[in-house]
Order: structure tokens, then sequence, then C-alpha cells
């Protein structure tokens, strides 16, 4: 571990330049900066006053979106018990508080640095700390676990490559994986692939809880009547795409693919929906400099009038899945492991993918087992099969019902363990979670 820390305050001055990048570009303020340091919070060594807390941990918007219902579910089992969220970026900071939950405040996760990590903890003196998927911070699970907190892992994911790093990381920096996995009191992995490789860098299979996967059991909050009768007659569901969650590198491809497909349907429509809104700016640059027609969502252009609309705005993500019979689902066509494929699956789109879902490697193996989803591998393979599949709207209908069968099955298999929740009990003290119904 101190080797980690060394290296850490060697990359300081990077850290410090990528995030004046941010502030340049007006995606971070030098509040926020202040809240990663955790320079806004109270300078005493303890707030006793304060009740300890629950701490929840998600990445982004995609963690939380799945997750929060989890956190209803708590909230409604223990009203009595604070809840601090963490989270990675400002626009999911924004998600979370739009949610308007009692006595849950979200904040920016402290940076990885042992004085943040220390400030955060001593003012908030959680009593049971849970963290989503692979958000795994070796100094903060280290302090965790020199504070004898319980850390509950849940929705997990270990892909082969990441495990590699990880073992590696270890040889460099002596007894990292070891302190990080040792801290860890129960988790709940996504599949089996994941729990072999956790108890291969030293997970006791004593810790592992049923599996469990979030953004299996995800359900978007329903489409605002009115929104969807307004935009309705602007998209003729069989002929539009959405492309969801995309990320740089791949809405160049995906304009390309549709651009070309234009040629043999010029009535079709194709929804830009970026993983960051926040890049709306830049891939509105990148349309122009391509010459395409496109309505701007953010800028309040009005959608369906042109061939493109880029649906740069968070929370209307159900509105746009609605309005599309096929969707591609980003993160896949460039190496990020690509995103769930669930949510498409809940509004009865045809689901098409690239090569890169080791995300969620369990949900795409069963989608391509029941013919409910179609793999592409770079702009002309994907102009082939939104053709194909715009030719045969048929086809994309039983793509979109398989997908349906398989998402049902999954709900079945992923809800909430009573594992699960006797762990949380254990961990928080709170009787109200011992209910072994999970309900």
């Amino acid at each position: 571990m101190h080797a980690y820390r060394i290296l850490l305050s060697l990359l300081s001055p990077f850290l410090a330049l990528a995030f004046a990048l941010r502030l340049i570009r007006g995606r971070e303020t030098w509040r926020d900066l202040r809240t990663r340091l955790c320079r806004d919070l109270p300078r005493q060594h303890r707030d006793t006053a304060r009740p300890p807390v629950l701490w929840i941990h998600g990445a982004s918007n995609g963690e939380l979106t799945a997750a929060k219902s989890l956190i209803e579910t708590i909230r409604a089992k223990a009203p009595d018990l604070p809840i601090v969220i963490t989270v990675n970026t400002a626009s999911a900071r924004h998600m979370v508080r739009d949610w308007q939950m009692p006595d849950v405040e979200v904040r920016l996760a402290p940076l990885d640095l042992r004085r943040c990590i220390t400030g955060f903890l001593d003012h908030y003196r959680p009593s049971c700390v849970l963290s989503i998927e692979n958000e795994i911070w070796p100094n903060r699970f280290d302090m965790i676990a020199d504070r004898d907190l319980p850390l509950i892992v849940i929705s997990a994911r270990m892909s082969e490559t990441t495990a590699r790093r990880w073992q590696q990381l270890s040889r460099v920096f002596g007894g990292v994986l070891t302190r990080v996995v040792g801290a860890i009191s129960f988790l709940a992995a996504q599949d089996a692939a994941s729990e072999q490789r956790m108890i291969q860098m030293g997970l006791p299979p004593a810790a592992l809880l049923p599996r469990m996967n979030l953004k299996a059991t995800v359900k978007l909050p329903d489409v605002p009547a009115a929104d969807l009768a307004a935009l309705a007659p602007r998209f003729e569901r069989e002929k539009t795409i959405l492309a969801a969650s995309t990320h740089e590198g791949e809405e160049e491809i995906i304009t390309d693919a549709f651009t070309a497909l234009q040629a043999s349907h010029p009535d079709a429509k194709l929804i830009l929906a970026p993983r960051h809104p926040a890049r709306g700016a830049r891939i509105a640059a990148m349309l122009k400099q391509r010459g395409c027609a496109f309505g701007q969502r953010s800028a309040g252009d009005a959608p369906g009038a042109v061939p493109i609309f880029l649906a740069d705005t968070l929370g209307e993500m159900a509105l746009w899945y609605q309005l599309s019979g096929l969707c591609f689902v980003g993160g896949s066509l460039v190496d990020r492991g690509g995103h769930t494929p669930f949510e498409p699956m809940q509004f009865g789109c045809a689901v098409l993918h690239g090569p890169h879902v080791t995300n969620h490697t369990r949900g795409y193996r069963a989608l391509g087992q029941a013919a409910a989803a179609r793999s592409v591998a770079d702009a002309e393979t994907l102009t082939q099969t939104f053709d194909a599949l715009l030719r045969a709207p048929q086809a994309a209908a039983e793509m979109a019902a398989h997908a349906r069968d398989v998402a049902a099955q999954f709900q079945d298999r992923d809800q909430m363990s009573a594992g699960f929740w006797r762990a949380l009990a254990r961990a928080t003290g709170h009787r109200a979670f011992a209910d072994e119904t999970g309900a």
C-alpha cells in the first residue's frame, strides 16, 4: 500500500492538470473540486452530533439508476437511517438530487487520497458501506478496513482483463490486492465468472452472497403521456433508430452508417443519445462537419423535423426508447465493455451491439442464444444490419419479443435475495433489514 500511495503523490501534478482542464471546459467548478477534496466539510475531527449513515457509492448514472429501486426499499425499511450517496460524475449527482429522497444526501466521491477519505469518514461516520459494481479504490477500501466498517459490494463484475490488471498491480505494489479484497465483508457478483475471479483474487467463498445484477431488474419510469403524444407522430417507430449511451469514437461510426442507410431509407430517423450529455456540443460540431441535418434537444430544436436528433439531455432515456424500434447499445463499438441491454429490452426494442460487451456478458449471451440481438463490428455491418431490419419489420418485432422473454427470466432470477438483506441487517445493526422477504 505504501508504494501505491507514493505513486499517487507522484501523479498529483497530472491529477491537478486533469482537474484544471475540467474547470476550463466548464465540466466542473471550484466547489466541485473542494467537494472531491472534502474541503467543504467541517474541520473538527469528529462530528459526534451526526448519526452514523449508510454510505452508498456508485460510479455514474447507469449504476445509480439501477440501484434506485434498492435505495428506495432501504429507505422504506429503515426510514431512520440517513444515507449519503457518492458518485464520480456531476451528472449522476444531479440525477440523484432530482429523486428528492428524504434523508438522502448526494455528493461527489472523495478522491482516493488518505486525507480526503479521512475527512469524509470522520464527518459521516458510516455504519456500513455499500459499493456498486466494480468501484474498487485501494485507499478507500484499506481505510474502511482499518475502521472495521462492513463493506458490501453488490452487482459486482470482474472481467478477465480487469482481474489480470489487479494482479499485475499487486505484483508492482505489494499487498494492494490482499488489502483490497480483504476489506470486503460480503459480495454479490453478477455472474459465476466474476465470482470465480474474485475468489482467485483472495475473496473467501463464505463472503459470497447470491448473484445479483441490478441492471437486469431496473425499471425506468413510465413516459409521461403528454410527452409521448407530442413526439410519437414525428417518429415512426418501425423506422426510428436509437443509438443509446454512445461514447467518443462511436458517434462518428453511427453517423456514417446512418448516412449510408439514408440512400435506401430516406424516411429513417436517428436519435443519438450520448452517454454523457455534456459532450453534446462536440457531437453537434462533428455532425455539422459531416454536413448532417440535425436537431439538438438541449438547444430546444423541434424533434423529428430533420433525420438526426441529438438527445443531449438527462432523464429522458425512457422517452427515446419508447419512440424507437431499433436500439444500438453504446460502449460496445469502442472498448468500454458495453452498456446495459436491459433498458431497451424493457421497452420492446430490437437490440444491436458491438463486439465489446464484457460488462454484461451474461445478458448479451442470453440475448444471442435467444436470437434477440445482433452484433455488428463497424459502420459497414451496422448499415447492413439496419437495412435488413428496416426491410423486415416483422423480424425486428420478433427480436424484441424474444428480448422481453429474456428480460423476464433475468428479473425472476436476480431479485434482491434474502441473503443480501440479512447481510445488510448484520452490517448496519438494523433489524428491519432482517425481513427475509426483502420486500
